[in-house]
């Protein structure tokens, strides 16, 4: 989960404060993708195309990341694809583009900053709730519902399922990005050859997980020099090393439970508290790497994982198959694979996925008076067919199943493009086949050929589709969340961390300290106003 440290909670609230005034003044055979309708270079839409409908020339300012990854001789802001979307938009709509590059790594900060000071572009845009309800809240956002009504027809055709989250009020104040692939939020994998050298079956019930965990440091099954059964680092903006297994403990009686307890909060719902006993348990038999809450920029954490020292680990979904990768070549044979042992009481699991909606896609209220040019771009980057050549490029070619080809960085950077080309595409990555099994097993196969082979990857599809499960979100924000949420979300993430890696005789103790700490943080008031709001609802 991506979260601003404490800092950051600080400059939004500040930020937000200050945009009162800041913001007051003023398929059989590969085909090539261009050759289709989804270049984006046609006139088969209902958009406005000819010259008394494109409206009078106008410029708008887009923020966009960079990653530093732009080709040699480019920039994130002037490259082959920001030319050809310039190009686009031109000759559709007379608008001009320009991009305003902000550091991926510091965005927030960096948007927090712009607003507050009223330099922010006509297009911004973050992942954070928070710091787009504080924006909102305190009239720093352009009022999108009328141009969203006349421009909006793709955005309404293609996205609609995301768009409820930008909605307050009965205004439609951000856009909502569709994420694509649907996706956990977290995956476990195990050493699959180790299981096999222990002849162990793939564990189905945290019990069995823990037995092989057992084996693992008893009779280190790899002959490595530093067996860690279960690795885990000690990242201090994710929950992603332990959530999926203390939201097994947990129970949730209904939705009212499961959105006041949603996923930020499960560490510290009803039950949560016997799972990070659990884990304390192992941690002190030497299951759990020692020290890991002090590996905070996780180098330890991925060393050993590539190493290849570790038995088990949990990591978002996605994020370790570079590593993987490196340990199969140096290997020469497959290593991990996925899992899904932690079974809730009843025996089902609960897998958490991601939400539909992504980023929240604004402009800000100083360019209110472009809203209309603004919510031309974005909704014409909403149909799937020009999302494609955004995310893949025009020159991009499809295999047998109709699934883009994604080209190389190398080919990338030879073609003038930037190699984290999705970062152009704020509003759509749902495309046709996105929701087919066949096709999105047979793009992994072919992205990560290091990681798996077609079987390996159906396999993964499959396991990590088990008690698929999303908690209930709604656009609304209370005061109590807005004012304590950031500071008690990395507090509760600092709480795990402590009781995980405490002596068994200091965890009650500790734990009711630490508990008392979240409570005068701010914690109580969060859950109660989150259970208020619910009632209001239903």
């Amino acid at each position: 989960m991506k979260k601003a440290r404490l800092l950051k909670s600080c400059m939004a609230v500040f930020a937000a404060a200050a945009l009162v005034t800041g913001c007051g003044s003023n398929a059989g055979k590969e085909t090539t993708a261009a050759t289709t309708a989804a270049a984006g270079g046609t006139e088969t839409k209902a958009e406005a195309t000819t010259a008394a409908d494109k409206g009078e020339e106008v410029t708008i300012k887009v923020m966009v990341w960079d990653r530093g990854d732009a080709a040699p001789g480019t920039t994130v802001e002037k490259n082959t694809q920001t030319e050809w979307i310039q190009q686009q938009m031109k000759e559709k709509y007379n608008i001009n583009v320009e991009y305003v590059s902000v550091p991926r790594s510091s965005s927030d900060d960096k948007l927090n900053i712009m607003m507050s000071g009223g330099s922010a572009p006509d297009i911004v845009f973050t992942y954070n709730q928070g710091i787009f309800y504080n924006f909102a809240q305190n009239g720093g956002l352009a009022d999108l519902t009328q141009a969203y009504e006349n421009y909006g027809a793709d955005i309404k055709k293609y996205v609609s399922d995301a768009q409820n989250m930008g909605q307050l009020e009965g205004k439609q104040l951000a856009i909502m990005k569709q994420r694509g692939v649907e996706s956990p939020r977290h995956t476990a994998f195990i050493r699959k050859d180790w299981l096999d050298k222990l002849g162990m079956q793939m564990p189905k019930t945290k019990e069995e997980l823990v037995a092989y965990l057992e084996a693992v440091k008893e009779k280190n099954p790899g002959g490595v020099s530093n067996v860690i059964p279960w690795a885990m680092s000690g990242r201090n903006d994710t929950e992603k090393g332990y959530l999926n297994f203390v939201g097994s403990y947990v129970n949730f009686a209904n939705d009212k439970d499961a959105y006041i307890y949603s996923e930020a909060y499960t560490a510290v719902a009803p039950g949560a508290v016997d799972g990070i006993k659990k884990l304390n348990e192992l941690y002190n038999k030497g299951l759990i790497s020692k020290d890991f809450a002090t590996d905070t920029q996780e180098d330890i954490y991925k060393a050993q994982l590539t190493a290849g020292n570790v038995g088990f680990y949990l990591d978002d979904t996605e994020s370790t198959f570079d590593y993987i990768s490196v340990l199969n070549q140096t290997l020469g044979s497959s290593t991990y694979a996925p899992v899904q042992c932690f079974e809730l009481s009843d025996g089902s699991y609960r897998t958490t996925f991601e939400q539909r909606y992504g980023m929240f896609v604004m402009v800000p209220k100083t360019s209110e008076k472009k809203a209309d040019a603004c919510m031309k771009y974005l909704n014409w980057m909403a149909d799937p067919e020009v999302a494609e050549n955004i995310v893949y490029t025009t020159e991009h070619k499809r295999d047998e199943n109709g699934v883009p080809l994604k080209f190389t960085d190398e080919e990338l950077y030879a073609k003038g493009y930037p190699k984290t080309l999705d970062d152009l595409n704020i509003v759509n990555l749902a495309m046709d086949w996105t929701t087919k099994k066949e096709s999105i097993v047979g793009k992994w196969a072919k992205d990560y050929p290091g990681v798996g082979d077609t079987n390996w990857f159906s396999n993964f599809y499959d396991v990590r589709s088990e008690g698929k499960f999303r908690y209930p979100v709604y656009s609304n924000i209370s005061q109590a969340e807005s004012d304590y949420g950031q500071n008690v979300e990395n507090m509760m993430i600092e709480y795990v961390y402590k009781l995980i890696s405490c002596t068994p005789d200091q965890f009650d103790a500790l734990q009711k300290t630490e508990y008392d700490n979240l409570v005068n943080a701010g914690l109580q008031k969060i859950l109660d106003a989150r259970a208020e709001y619910f009632d209001t609802i239903k």
